[in-house]
């Protein structure tokens, strides 16, 4: 992506420009593997990065490599991938991916074949993948250009705030949306700007 023309376009957006001009965009590495993705996001899914961090170390230690298979996890069984601090619900949800990748055929995919609205209503026929849980899996891991994650708690508050928004819920979310538009087709990259200007506030 050409970032002077990215930076041009989200600069029009005069709340937006600020930070743009001053931080970094928010970067993540990604892995490679959107199965691997998925299973690492239902683990990190309600709690904190400290107690996940400690919680995904100990499920990766149960694979004698890191590029494990989805045929491999559910070798193991369910109490012993509990035993590395996963509740019961999340193990059903890792076991769900895995299942749902095989019958799919998913490791294999090339996912730049799909539009990002194909891949959302693939990946959430999963049960414990939801529309967020994909987009992140959209943003960090296929790179996507045009995300826009309204779901996300972060990117809420920080837009709520910087725009100061009053409303909730519905309505909230229309006026997000409306706000957006003068991103495309870089909703992304000013999401990732959006998370770097949180971080940089805690």
């Amino acid at each position: 992506m050409n970032e002077k023309k990215i930076k041009a376009q989200l600069s029009k957006d005069s709340t937006l420009k600020k930070i743009v001009i001053n931080l970094d965009p928010l970067y993540l590495e990604p892995s490679g593997s959107v199965y691997h993705e998925l299973i690492k996001s239902i683990v990190y899914q309600q709690i904190s990065y400290k107690a996940a961090d400690v919680i995904y170390a100990r499920f990766l230690h149960l694979f004698p490599k890191l590029d494990y298979h989805p045929e491999e996890l559910l070798e193991i069984p369910f109490e012993i991938l509990r035993s590395v601090g996963l509740s019961n619900q999340k193990t059903n949800y890792i076991q769900n991916i895995s299942h749902f990748f095989i019958e799919e055929k998913l490791l294999s995919v090339q996912w730049e074949n799909y539009s990002d609205k194909e891949i959302i209503e693939l990946l959430t026929q999963i049960k414990g993948v939801g529309i967020w849980t994909v987009k992140m899996i959209l943003i960090f891991e296929l790179i996507r250009p045009d995300v826009f994650p309204h779901e996300d708690l972060a990117i809420r508050l920080v837009i709520t705030d910087l725009y100061g928004l009053k409303s909730e819920k519905k309505e909230l979310k229309t006026q997000m949306l409306k706000i957006a538009e003068s991103w495309k087709p870089f909703r992304t990259m000013a999401s990732l700007y959006l998370w770097a200007y949180r971080r940089s506030q805690i």
